[in-house]
């Protein structure tokens, strides 16, 4: 049973283009399932979260993680009395949009693109689902619902001032309210975006040796994770210890936000998704006590990991890879796949042309960047 502020499928606004409704799935259980069968999110697979996508194959890649949001999204908006599916479409399309080598590749692309309109990956996953996907008949793109791609574009909250060049285009076409919060349901997704690197990220530092367990011991929230398991199981399993500590911090995020949203959608009253878009604050937060002590974990995973020298050092290296494919695309536009030759043909001028390489770079895997970059510019970056 829904709650009255949930988003009701019986209510969406619809898609740009009207198709007949299934008769056996909802509007975003539809959605959902197009951004699955996308080939953007395939390539998730071979894509950066923090390592390098074949660094090892026990590290979690744009792929993993976004199914690992989805699982959150889903949980709490269950708890919350929301709509699942929408909640579950948003997280799984959230990082669509991103580059080859993660914020890397992204701070690199933008700079590179700053002459044409820049590039914001957020952005360019609402370029994806509206223009890039062309698999079906009648349009181009996934023909979403109104309301996932408003999530899409304001789950991380209002967008004011100078719009992103793609959402810009988008926004021209179907009017998202950019000015207002989004539904819960992305204001849920963005929530679970947070609670699974937190949590991740510390997974895959620690299995990286960037820093140890009693590190992590001597942080807010986790220093009582570790003391549970510890009075719990005395000398357990160094490995065991460590998972035992860290999905009982994942539980504590989850929990914590349920609590919280529950306590501000009641507090504010809202009886519809409409009343949610109107408040001047978001009803999916993290507790003040909570978030204080997610901020110290953030700063540690910033120095520690983030910005460890040997992560600076890969970053170094494919970031070079980007900004040696775009000018080499720019100024050799035919060297692109076949299927982007219409799209080139019909560039009005470098900027349009700049933005076109920019989406083939962006879609690029990994390995597929390195492939090309040896390729192309003749040069191997081993990473």
């Amino acid at each position: 049973m829904h709650a009255p502020y949930a988003t009701s499928p019986d209510r969406s606004r619809g898609r740009q283009v009207t198709e007949e409704e299934s008769s056996f799935r909802s509007p975003y259980q539809r959605d959902r399932d197009r951004i699955i069968h996308a080939s953007a999110f395939r390539r998730l697979k071979h894509k950066t979260q923090v390592f390098v996508e074949h660094e090892g194959d026990n590290y979690r890649t744009r792929l993993t993680h976004s199914i690992e949001v989805g699982q959150v999204g889903r949980t709490i908006a269950g708890a919350l009395g929301l709509n699942q599916e929408l909640t579950e479409a948003v997280a799984l399309a959230h990082d669509l949009g991103h580059t080859p080598f993660g914020h890397t590749g992204e701070d690199a692309l933008h700079g590179l693109m700053e002459p044409y309109g820049g590039f914001d990956h957020n952005a360019q996953a609402i370029r994806i689902v509206t223009c890039l996907e062309r698999h079906y008949a009648e349009f181009d793109g996934l023909n979403l619902t109104w309301e996932t791609l408003e999530a899409i574009a304001k789950h991380n909250g209002p967008v004011v001032g100078e719009l992103p060049w793609a959402l810009a285009e988008c926004n021209a076409a179907v009017d998202l309210e950019l000015h207002t919060h989004a539904s819960a349901e992305a204001q849920v997704a963005a929530l679970a975006d947070d609670i699974a690197y937190n949590n991740h990220d510390l997974h895959d530092a620690l299995r990286a040796g960037l820093f140890t367990d009693d590190d992590l011991a001597r942080l807010p929230l986790l220093d009582q994770a570790y003391g549970a398991v510890d009075r719990l199981y005395p000398g357990l399993d160094p490995n065991r210890r460590r998972h035992e500590a860290l999905r009982r911090f994942f539980g504590v995020m989850v929990g914590d936000v349920i609590g919280t949203a529950r306590a501000l959608l009641a507090d504010a009253g809202v009886q519809s998704v409409e009343d949610v878009r109107a408040l001047d604050h978001p009803v999916v937060q993290f507790s003040p006590e909570l978030w204080s002590g997610l901020k110290e974990i953030r700063a540690f995973l910033f120095t520690r990991m983030y910005r460890a020298p040997s992560v600076m050092e890969k970053r170094a290296k494919v970031a070079k890879v980007v900004e040696a494919l775009f000018p080499y695309f720019l100024d050799n536009p035919q060297d692109m796949p076949e299927r982007w030759h219409a799209d080139i043909a019909g560039a009005a001028d470098r900027t349009a042309l700049a933005r076109i390489v920019s989406d083939y770079i962006a879609g690029m895997t990994d390995r597929f960047a390195l492939q090309q970059h040896e390729r192309l510019i003749g040069v191997k970056v081993e990473v």
